[in-house]
């Protein structure tokens, strides 16, 4: 598999930044989505929260950030990992000058893989729970969106033609030869269409659609959603595309036997998601083939049932 398979878009003066939240552990969504794109010809800085999984079932993985950032280095990427509590408003700001610091430039990707997850429904889920999943899934997205939003420029060329509101001037030229306001000759038209604005910039957020018995988890990916989604009108005039991947079931160690026996059954295919099943789907998204694809939601689930 070569790196001219999804050429990333072409951002400064070497490689393009892209900036992965929730990389925790080496077996994890994030983690795998950041390999697909140091191998497709990014740098790459992510986030990681020790404190998170070390209160989850699975426990902290020791080392994890270093082993991951050695991967990346060894696939050619610039790396930067970088510690950040996103139940912190302030966060979000800290992230992005870090990694443009380190890294020597802006952020071009921003891939949202962090979450709070902590199993609960209607009428067993506290008020703190309900808020500390909302402060990481829905409000930590939207500030590393508006942070990203207010940050970015895309490389001259590369953001929509016209200024949003405005038509841009279609009047032609005099013909030479002829005096302004008089009809000329008829002649072919052998003027080429104007070339519609591309996207550099790529925002992509995983998402679930897991809410009963996930209550507050399920809730706040909805606002996610909602909010990446308007962030592809709201961000189109910088030339940024956004949309929301929904990985289906996959396992990273967190599901039981019997949750993984029923979760195959239920798969067409017979089998799990795994963390690179995403991350093609994202490294498709952030290349220059995927800017079509915008304001989408999609799901890379292998047909699972909902």
């Amino acid at each position: 598999m070569t790196n001219t398979e999804q050429r990333p878009p072409a951002s400064g003066p070497d490689r393009p930044i892209a900036l992965i939240t929730g990389v925790g552990r080496s077996i994890g969504i994030g983690a795998g989505i950041a390999r697909r794109l140091a191998a497709t010809g990014w740098d790459v800085a992510f986030t990681y929260w020790t404190p998170y999984d070390r209160r989850m079932e699975w426990g902290a993985e020791p080392g994890a950030a270093a082993s991951i950032e050695k991967e990346l280095a060894e696939a050619g990427a610039r790396t930067a990992a970088i510690e950040a509590d996103l139940t912190d408003p302030d966060a979000p700001t800290r992230i992005f000058d870090e990694a443009e610091q380190r890294l020597g430039g802006q952020v071009t990707a921003l891939v949202l893989s962090h979450a709070e997850s902590v199993d609960s429904g209607l009428l067993d889920t506290t008020v703190e729970a309900f808020d500390r999943h909302f402060a990481v899934n829905s409000r930590a997205s939207w500030l590393l969106i508006r942070e990203y939003g207010l940050r970015f420029r895309g490389a001259p060329g590369t953001t929509k033609d016209t200024t949003p509101g405005t038509t841009p001037d279609t009047t032609p030229s005099p013909t030479p030869g002829t005096t302004p306001g008089t009809t000329p000759s008829p002649t072919p038209d052998t003027t080429p269409s104007p070339t519609p604005g591309t996207a550099t910039g790529r925002i992509v957020a995983l998402t679930s659609d897991h809410t009963v018995g996930n209550l507050p988890y399920g809730a706040s990916k909805g606002a996610l959603d909602r909010i990446t989604l308007a962030a592809a009108h709201e961000l189109a005039h910088l030339g940024v595309t956004a949309n929301v991947v929904n990985p289906g079931p996959v396992d990273t160690g967190w599901m039981n036997d019997e949750l993984r026996e029923t979760l195959v059954r239920g798969t067409p295919l017979g089998r799990l998601g795994t963390p690179l099943d995403t991350a093609h789907l994202v490294g498709f998204l952030c290349s220059p083939e995927g800017q079509w694809v915008n304001g989408q939601l999609l799901k890379s689930n292998g047909g699972a049932a909902s």
